[in-house]
């Protein structure tokens, strides 16, 4: 193993849970420094992005069979401070990012698959906030849905941080995208560049939307519920914050699915190509020092955050 750090002081600073809850549950706290075993990569974190499925994941939203403690967050960027035996693909130094558990900490272990380079135009804090979002936009949009250039989607929670990426992925590949958005925020849906923006709070979407080709859904619910009369037949919603009712895709003559998110390196390649050619912008909300990530996980769990919330690591 090659490393720059002092590796004989074997402890970090984390967030941890030691039991599934509310915020209160979560510690910032001294914890084992991890060691980059076979395939994988030692990363010293720089920062990392608060996403709905951490606060999911500390509620027990995912189940409670998980061994705790553990370390919380997803969404990396940092240096590769060691390697483990085996990986060439990388050098002690190199930025990387990526998206996988325990970003919550100073350091972490990852597989060298799940690492990328990190845009070269974009600091740490923004790129922290681009891997899951903008990997789930991308996979409910591309892959399940399957949209192309000219076709329509209407996109509920347009503004947050992972509607704000899908609007804007769907608009680099030419397809006409509706959001939905608070008031606050129409001029601002209109920047990331959706062709119709709707105020949820002064109409209803589904006395204004007619024949989509895709209803890409993060709020699940009421919203998720009205979405079936906009498809046009043959169309499709995705979802990811709830499973959609296969009974009522049958009842109007469309498909629907969830989108489960996952590390794609393909794709997060693709990602940065459009962040470093600046067809695709970071909007990071609000910037949080590491001890403060109850304070962040109140924030996103409120549901009405513009862009993301990022937790400053060192």
């Amino acid at each position: 193993m090659t490393s720059t750090t002092d590796h004989a002081k074997a402890t970090m600073k984390a967030v941890r849970i030691h039991a599934f809850g509310g915020p209160e549950e979560l510690r910032y706290e001294d914890a084992p420094r991890p060691v980059a075993k076979s395939g994988e990569v030692l990363i010293r974190i720089h920062a990392s992005a608060v996403n709905p499925a951490d606060w999911k994941l500390r509620s027990g939203f995912f189940g409670k069979d998980i061994p705790l403690p553990i370390t919380l967050g997803f969404d990396f960027s940092g240096a590769i401070d060691a390697l483990g035996e085996g990986v060439t693909r990388w050098k002690v130094g190199e930025e990387v990012y990526g998206y996988g558990l325990g970003a919550y900490a100073e350091y972490m272990n990852v597989k060298e698959s799940m690492t990328v380079a990190k845009p070269k135009s974009v600091d740490h804090i923004h790129a922290a906030a681009i891997a899951s979002s903008s990997l789930i936009a991308w996979k409910a949009l591309f892959e399940a849905a399957g949209l192309r250039a000219g076709q329509t989607v209407l996109i509920h929670g347009a503004t947050g941080g992972v509607g704000g990426f899908a609007v804007q992925l769907a608009h680099a590949k030419g397809i006409h995208v509706i959001g939905t958005a608070s008031q606050r925020n129409q001029v601002y849906l209109k920047e990331l560049g959706a062709d119709e923006a709707i105020d949820y709070s002064a109409v209803r979407f589904e006395d204004v939307v007619r024949d989509v080709d895709a209803v890409f859904d993060t709020q699940g619910g009421d919203t998720q519920a009205r979405s079936w009369k906009v498809l046009k037949r043959g169309g499709i919603l995705v979802s990811i914050a709830e499973p959609p009712s296969q009974a009522e895709a049958e009842k109007y003559g469309v498909r629907a699915t969830m989108a489960v998110n996952e590390m794609n390196a393909e794709s997060l390649n693709a990602i940065t190509q459009l962040v470093d050619s600046e067809k695709l912008q970071v909007v990071v909300d609000t910037i949080l020092p590491l001890s403060e990530a109850r304070r962040a996980q109140e924030l996103i769990q409120t549901g009405h955050t513009r862009g993301k919330i990022v937790l400053k690591v060192m």
